[in-house]
């Protein structure tokens, strides 16, 4: 039953991807620093997951490239991390969610198809990949991501994560664990400030 619940919901993952994908009308395959990008997309470099220690945040134990998914291919943040608009947390995207579109999408240059088959073995190994965290608050500070996500629009990510869909690597580009950094931007929205808004 499990299995089967699993395969089917694979299916509609992989439907759902081939929706997003065959809606995106650019060159699919990776680009040069210097060759033209896709309409409202960003350029995705080519890099190896070997030349990842010299990108800016931490190594991930996959080369999971933002600036490929959300900036190439237009994929929504809230695609992968569903829970965003729901959840105090944005939550870590389910390996079920990966292998919606990477049980047929296998990448198409040995450096993405390496990262893949990393993917794929953990999959295989039902281990989930143990994903190194960028950002964070203090533990004494609740931040309710929903409430930021539907009261800030469609920048609300990029306005703390910064431009993703840009990056290669994902690093913290706000001081989002600094209460001033908070403050400001509640100032600026001229939004509530009392100590309880993030202190409960």
């Amino acid at each position: 039953m499990r299995k089967s619940a699993l395969l089917v919901g694979g299916a509609v993952a992989t439907g759902l991807a081939a929706a997003v994908l065959s809606g995106f009308t650019g060159n699919i395959t990776p680009q040069g620093p210097a060759a033209p990008a896709a309409q409202n997309a960003s350029p995705a470099y080519t890099i190896a997951a070997g030349d990842s220690a010299n990108l800016q945040g931490p190594r991930q134990p996959i080369f999971f490239r933002h600036d490929i998914h959300a900036g190439q291919y237009q994929i929504t943040c809230q695609y992968c991390h569903y829970s965003v608009a729901y959840s105090s947390e944005p939550g870590i995207p389910s390996m079920q969610t990966c292998m919606g579109c990477h049980l047929v999408v296998a990448g198409s240059d040995s450096a993405n198809q390496k990262e893949i088959t990393k993917l794929r073995d953990a999959w295989n190994a039902k281990k989930p990949v143990e994903w190194v965290r960028v950002h964070y608050v203090a533990r004494h500070v609740h931040f309710p991501h929903q409430r930021h996500v539907k009261g800030m629009g469609p920048n609300a990510c990029a306005t703390c994560h910064g431009d993703v869909a840009r990056m290669p690597q994902v690093w913290k580009v706000n001081t989002v664990n600094n209460m001033g950094w908070c403050i400001n931007c509640h100032l600026e929205r001229n939004v509530n400030r009392d100590c309880t808004a993030c202190h409960y």
